[in-house]
């Protein structure tokens, strides 16, 4: 019994572990984050994907459900829907993959409000579950999954909020067999907190657009595989960033943009050289802290101090150049500190659009060695509704 708890919790933490590249020669200050439900930090579509993992401030599209759902305002289409594909890790697997839907409806004749939704499905594949050597084992088919809902309003002509519900469910797929028992799926209620300002601005002669946003996503409830016992704090995380659209001509623009985000859960302590009661101390004083608590914690609680919670920072830098707004070519570079995951990246991209519907791919190339995100693909395709209209009519 206690061995399948084991394999269930230890899963977990493999399943965010394997995302996180580590830097061998930083092993002695590697301090990541441990979290629950780690697929939510998953950037599930093909333009942000190609911009090296952004989107908080960019222009409004169909994915602006994850990256910041106050974009849906200032969306130009009156409704839209994308399915998004990302096979995951395919130099370890070949049967973990991520299917992201999400869409949006402006309500009214005012073009200020709108409502937008999402559902997230992360497939682990198979896995084998044994509780000893010779056990022939059980084949469990393990998921994470979200679905949420999210309302947004212009409260003026350059500036929107919004706010965001969400149902997560983790279930490690054992929870209907006997031998699995004290192991049950994971649970989580969270919401999301935005903001969005879009301005139209001169420089250089050319009227461009300026764009600054905020995020802050998964606020909410802990999860846990064991009835309350042990607890995991969801991904909640603080996402700020600028962009900013410009002419080159009449048909070429180009954009730059640049996002930053922070886990808002707290560090997990540093037990190096405390004693065993001690430690056990420790972590029950950590899973006693309450995920509002954690919020204000993760800003002061790492042991390394200052210099810790700057590296605890994440950022991304992008670039899209846009013909005509048909055809798009993206690139960028994400950016995380060897001692809190060492995920290190370039990522490209394409896409082209006609009136009703836009198709856009994305590639991951890894700049430290042995990262299991090396060569990482992601489609998306978009339909727009008001396109769709005209075609019909």
């Amino acid at each position: 019994m206690k061995k399948v708890k084991l394999i269930a919790l230890v899963f977990c933490v493999f399943s965010l572990c394997i995302v996180r590249a580590a830097d061998p020669k930083s092993k002695d200050k590697f301090n990541p984050h441990l979290v629950g439900v780690p697929s939510l930090t998953i950037a599930p579509d093909a333009r942000g994907g190609g911009m090296g993992d952004m989107g908080v401030a960019t222009d409004p599209d169909l994915y602006s459900q994850y990256w910041n759902p106050a974009k849906y305002a200032f969306a130009y289409s009156k409704a839209g829907l994308g399915l998004s594909y990302t096979p995951w890790l395919r130099n370890l697997v070949n049967d973990i993959d991520l299917v992201y839907v999400a869409g949006y409806y402006k309500l009214g004749d005012s073009d200020r409000q709108a409502f937008g939704a999402s559902v997230r499905y992360f497939s682990l594949g198979e896995v084998l579950l044994k509780q000893f050597e010779n056990d022939p084992g059980v084949m469990t088919n393990p998921y994470e999954m979200s679905v949420d809902l999210s309302y947004s309003l212009k409260f003026s002509e350059k500036f929107s909020g919004a706010v965001a519900f969400r149902y997560i469910r983790s279930d490690l797929g054992v929870g209907s067999n006997s031998s699995a028992e004290g192991t049950v799926p994971a649970n989580a209620y969270a919401a999301d907190i935005a903001g969005y300002y879009s301005n139209y601005v001169m420089a250089g002669g050319s009227e461009c657009l300026l764009g600054l946003g905020f995020n802050i996503s998964n606020i909410g409830t802990k999860v846990s595989y064991d009835g309350g016992n042990n607890s995991n704090f969801i991904p909640t995380n603080l996402r700020v960033g600028g962009s900013f659209l410009f002419p080159l001509d009449d048909y070429n623009t180009m954009s730059l943009s640049l996002d930053l985000n922070k886990y808002l859960i707290p560090t997990r302590p540093n037990t190096e050289g405390m004693s065993d009661t001690e430690k056990q101390q420790a972590t029950i004083d950590y899973n006693n802290i309450s995920p509002i608590e954690g919020i204000f914690k993760s800003f002061s609680d790492a042991p390394g101090g200052a210099k810790e919670e700057f590296q605890e920072i994440m950022w991304s830098a992008g670039a899209e150049y846009a013909y005509d707004n048909k055809f798009f070519v993206r690139g960028g570079y994400f950016y995380e500190n060897p001692n809190k995951g060492n995920r290190q990246y370039f990522s490209l991209g394409a896409g082209f659009k006609l009136s009703a519907f836009q198709l856009d791919a994305a590639y991951l190339i890894s700049t430290v060695p042995n990262n299991p995100l090396d060569q990482t693909l992601r489609f998306s395709l978009s339909f727009d509704m008001d396109g769709l209209k005209n075609i019909m009519k």
